[in-house]
């Protein structure tokens, strides 16, 4: 297990060698990285100011569809694109697993069975019935608005880059998820339709799990993972945040359930309609939730990615489990830096477990928060921002007439800035860019110290 002390080391050497970056050290890495998010007075209640007032499609989560982009974005004429880096998760699917639509269904048949379910609870049943149906064969596929989506990211990309793709090469990866798989495909068939001219070599499976799934194979996390740290301050917010309400207006005797049972089957029934729009399904998830209830029940499952997912004051684990695809991001956009690289554009198709845990990493803004308040997460912090259906990081080398290599990062296709006061020392002052050597040093700083480079 990596050590404590080898953390506080790395963040102590890492603010120390930031300061050689820009003359304002502190602001480099250490203040940027307390605060990501923005807190917004509109969203907190006067009755609890830490409840948020997210819209019913934000309160999907990571299961919200893709909110692309009206176009591509644009390039000064001034800027030369070198090389793509891309990172992706598969687009909307089908739910993953037929297991909560299940006990969904059968503990909403039981109490149909004794006569005490509601109208509202017939309709719910009814709703979960056709779920299961149109979903048999297909749990966890890639459906049609999910192939929609990458074709739609593909396009823009070759849009807003043509000439990495005249005569181009492009090489993708995915994990062995036939969801990614399928993502990968659809959005290089894409990329062969408006100009054919590419080039394109595809690899999938498990040898691209060192990058695409370190979730299951870097035994340092999974050791982690499996003892549970997380479970205890979760299990407090969850205790105290999710509410019995929904669950009452399906059962028409109030002493059928426990507030227990009432809360288990007021998170059971979000978990399955709230992935119902990425299958494509119209359905009003606020038939069965109010705005109140839809943000504490997404402020428990965005609670929940945050401690397995992202660095917290937990343990950093969650974040170093994406240190080999960071150094490898690096490394190949230095090759291209150098004119070493084979290929103009890299491509990989995995899942929101190994962008949010990158995204972490590389403390983008809003991607990192550091508390021990946890109610306060989802005012800083929040999953539909970073993992949406097909949610993405592009790092996009350029260079400029005066042949200086700027690097431009993408997130779900809108710029972000890296924490380090970038955009301000270059002239195209509307894009966040830096220097390429400067931006290196920092996302290796990132890196645990025994992988620095």
């Amino acid at each position: 297990m990596r050590k404590i002390v080898s953390s506080l080391a790395r963040i102590l050497s890492a603010g120390r060698r930031a300061a050689d970056l820009k003359g304002n050290a502190a602001a480099l890495l250490a203040a940027a990285a307390l605060f990501t998010g923005v807190f917004s007075p509109e969203q907190a209640s006067a009755a609890d100011p830490m409840a948020t007032s997210y819209s019913p499609t934000q309160c999907l989560g990571t299961a919200m569809p893709y909110p692309a982009p009206d176009g591509p974005i644009a390039i000064p004429d001034s800027l030369e694109a070198m090389y793509i880096n891309h990172v992706g998760r598969h687009g909307a699917r089908y739910l993953s697993s037929m297991r909560p639509s299940v006990g969904l269904l059968q503990t909403l048949a039981k109490a149909d069975s004794v006569g005490v379910l509601t109208d509202k609870g017939k309709q719910l049943k009814g709703l979960v019935e056709y779920v299961i149906d149109a979903s048999h064969g297909r749990w966890g596929a890639l459906d049609s608005l999910g192939m929609a989506e990458q074709r739609g990211i593909a396009t823009r990309m070759f849009r807003a880059f043509p000439r990495l793709f005249d005569n181009g090469r492009v090489h993708a990866i995915s994990s062995y998820s036939p969801r990614c798989v399928m993502s990968m495909y659809e959005f290089c068939h894409q990329l062969d339709r408006v100009n054919n001219s590419v080039e394109i070599t595809t690899s999938a499976g498990r040898t691209n799990s060192p990058l695409m799934r370190p979730f299951d194979t870097d035994r340092d996390f999974v050791e982690w993972f499996e003892s549970h740290p997380w479970q205890e301050p979760y299990d407090m917010f969850f205790q105290t945040t999710c509410p019995a309400e929904p669950a009452r207006r399906l059962i028409s005797d109030k002493n059928y359930l426990t507030h227990e049972q009432a809360v288990e089957l007021s998170w059971s029934a979000y978990s399955v309609v709230h992935g119902l729009p990425a299958m494509g399904l119209d359905v009003d998830i606020t038939t069965y939730f109010t705005p109140e209830e839809l943000n504490a029940l997404w402020a428990c499952e965005n609670l929940g990615h945050y401690l397995k997912r992202s660095a917290s004051t937990l343990s950093l684990e969650p974040a170093y489990v994406a240190s080999n695809l960071l150094l490898d991001l690096i490394n190949t956009t230095d090759e291209a830096a150098q004119g070493k690289r084979g290929e103009t554009v890299s491509l990989r198709f995995g899942h929101a477990e190994t962008l949010l845990p990158l995204l972490s990493l590389m403390r983008l803004p809003g991607c990192y928060y550091m508390t021990n308040y946890f109610d306060t997460v989802g005012l800083h912090w929040r999953d539909f921002t970073l993992t949406p259906m097909a949610a993405n990081l592009q790092m996009v080398l350029l260079r400029s007439k005066k042949g200086v290599t700027y690097l431009l990062i993408l997130l779900n296709e809108r710029p972000i800035a890296l924490p380090i006061g970038a955009g301000s020392e270059t002239p195209e002052g509307a894009l966040p860019l830096i220097p390429w050597s400067t931006a290196k040093e920092y996302l290796n700083l990132c890196l645990p110290i025994h992988m620095q480079i």
